[in-house]
């Protein structure tokens, strides 16, 4: 972290010159320190050491894509890293940021579903120029639904509900050859979204952040979260009604009339991924299960006793 921190700061201000005065004003920080990556503000930029088993290869291809200008409206792009900033920090990439505000989880009534819909519309409809998906990753959301189970195995294997989300897992079949492969997040959720500083003629506009799980594949995974939230009841439908309905009006191509026969399988994936990391994280910190874990962990029961009775 302090290593972290330094390339921040140096970033932040590679001339090295006076004091910046970002600390006192209260804009130096960690924004998030997670085993899948930590983040660190100074001032305007941000700078994020990436997971530590991060491919190099496909990091910089997901680097490369978000800098491209016809995702500009829609990815937050990234900052070229100055000289004196290191490329990587005991093994984990570095990468630069511009920093923007995230959405306010103290106020979800303002939560701009129907904005995230449309930035989902247009990375899933942006054109692939011919040849170029052969060079991009694959989009991550499967395999981090397979990870998210294989962490429960390994740390809660005797957990009461840890049966209940391997049923569960058991009714998503292996993904198709023959699924698209557009342009896709790969781990969409609300805290992927923030405001970049407006440019002076323009408002801030909402912009897509972290590319770890970006490439191509079935867009439909994209939509999976808050479709699965839906599902299980802690998405109002009128919130669902409006993210989907936004989604279509902007060309989403992810589903078609009827959106369940697209979302049903990445749906009950990303509900077994929430349930699997609900128990994994709720057995290492020696507490019960909170109230939305059990809603996910009861909706497993019942995709399970769907599926199988």
């Amino acid at each position: 972290m302090p290593l972290l921190r330094a390339a921040a700061g140096g970033a932040a201000d590679p001339t090295g010159g006076a004091p910046c005065g970002c600390a006192e004003e209260g804009l130096v920080g960690v924004l998030a320190d997670r085993e899948d990556g930590t983040v660190v503000r100074h001032g305007a930029l941000v700078v994020k050491a990436h997971a530590p088993d991060t491919d190099p290869e496909a990091h910089r291809a997901r680097l490369a894509l978000a800098a491209r200008p016809d995702v500009a409206g829609v990815l937050l792009s990234p900052l070229p890293l100055p000289p004196a900033a290191p490329e990587e920090l005991g093994g984990r990439p570095v990468s630069a940021w511009p920093y923007g505000a995230p959405v306010d989880p103290g106020d979800p009534d303002a939560a701009p579903w129907e904005e995230a819909a449309r930035l989902l519309a247009l990375l899933h409809r942006t054109p692939l120029p011919p040849g170029a998906a052969d060079g991009l990753p694959a989009m991550r959301a499967p395999l981090k639904a397979a990870l998210a189970v294989d962490r429960m195995r390994r740390a809660a294997p005797d957990h009461p509900a840890a049966a209940t989300v391997l049923a569960a897992r058991r009714t998503v079949p292996e993904a198709p050859a023959h699924a698209p492969r557009l342009l896709c997040h790969g781990d969409f959720h609300l805290g992927q979204l923030v405001r970049p500083a407006p440019a002076p003629s323009a408002p801030a506009a909402w912009r897509l952040i972290d590319v770890d799980d970006l490439g191509t594949g079935d867009p439909a995974w994209d939509l999976a979260r808050p479709a699965a939230w839906f599902a299980a009841g802690i998405l109002p439908p009128e919130i669902w009604s409006r993210f989907l309905g936004a989604y279509r009006e902007a060309g989403g191509p992810a589903v078609g009339a009827d959106p369940w026969a697209e979302l049903d399988v990445p749906a009950r994936a990303l509900t077994v991924q929430t349930a699997a990391l609900a128990v994994a994280k709720s057995t290492a910190e020696d507490r019960p299960l909170d109230e939305v874990e059990e809603v996910m962990i009861d909706t497993c029961a019942r995709i399970a006793g769907h599926r199988t009775g």
